[in-house]
């Protein structure tokens, strides 16, 4: 192992600001990760060719892969800075690492973006119980094992936004709410509680945005850093849509 490495990262002063480049040189040391790297840089930031530079606008908080906040694009792969262990990348790129914030949602600076577009696609399905206030409202429904072990997958959604950067569908040509809300959805509406709005929610799935404009490429699945089934959602998303509009058809 080389005793130093470079890193590229596209930055961008502010949202109306052209994008540039800027390369450091990054002592190695064993068990680094990219959040690390970036808090070297933060600490001397001066470029590979010695000119004084800025911090690198990131964000991040939980630093375990738990809050999805510090997602980015490392190497053409979208993932979080805290678990990209800098060996492993390393290895996959020849000896450089090249950094860039997410393509599919509006940049802030440098590597943050503004991932509301996620929220709103989340508020767009109801994704959350309806409570009556926050007095006692007792033990609630019982939830067999099984309906358990479904939905416990599907609660590990951290709104990263890695589903939704790999995802040709979503994009600001298109109203498609993502995978991740699909997902979401199809969890609430698997809730005792939850599926009181049920049909509120299949009537989101059914319309403009919704799974009819997923193209079933299967890219969300395969960078999911909690390993979701974000395919199966979307399949089931699919039957219970087709079934609630053969519902309503009926008037039932």
């Amino acid at each position: 192992m080389s005793k130093s490495f470079t890193v590229t990262i596209q930055r961008q002063d502010d949202p109306h600001s052209p994008k540039y480049s800027e390369s450091f040189e990054i002592p190695y040391e064993p068990g680094l990760n990219m959040t690390t790297v970036l808090q070297r840089i933060a600490a001397t930031p001066v470029t590979s060719d010695n000119k004084s530079s800025t911090p690198v606008a990131y964000d991040s908080c939980c630093l375990e892969e738990i809050c999805g906040a510090c997602t980015m694009v490392i190497n053409g792969r979208v993932r979080q800075a805290c678990s990209a262990l800098i060996d492993n990348v390393l290895e996959e790129s020849a000896g450089a690492i090249d950094v860039k914030p997410m393509s599919k949602f509006p940049v802030v600076r440098d590597l943050v973006v503004n991932r509301k577009a996620m929220f709103e696609s989340l508020k767009r399905v109801k994704a959350w119980v309806k409570v009556d206030g926050y007095h006692d409202l007792g033990s609630g429904p019982r939830v067999s094992p099984h309906e358990q072990e479904d939905a416990y997958p599907l609660s590990k959604c951290m709104t990263c936004g890695c589903c939704v950067e790999a995802c040709p569908q979503f994009n600001d040509k298109s109203p498609f709410i993502g995978p991740a809300a699909v997902s979401q959805a199809i969890l609430f509406n698997a809730n005792p509680t939850g599926k009181i709005d049920r049909d509120e929610r299949l009537e989101v799935l059914a319309g403009p945005g919704g799974i009819a404009d997923c193209g079933n490429s299967q890219n969300c699945v395969k960078v999911c850093p909690k390993d979701i089934p974000l395919t199966d959602s979307i399949a089931k998303a699919g039957r219970d849509t087709t079934l609630y509009k053969f519902r309503q058809f009926f008037g039932r």
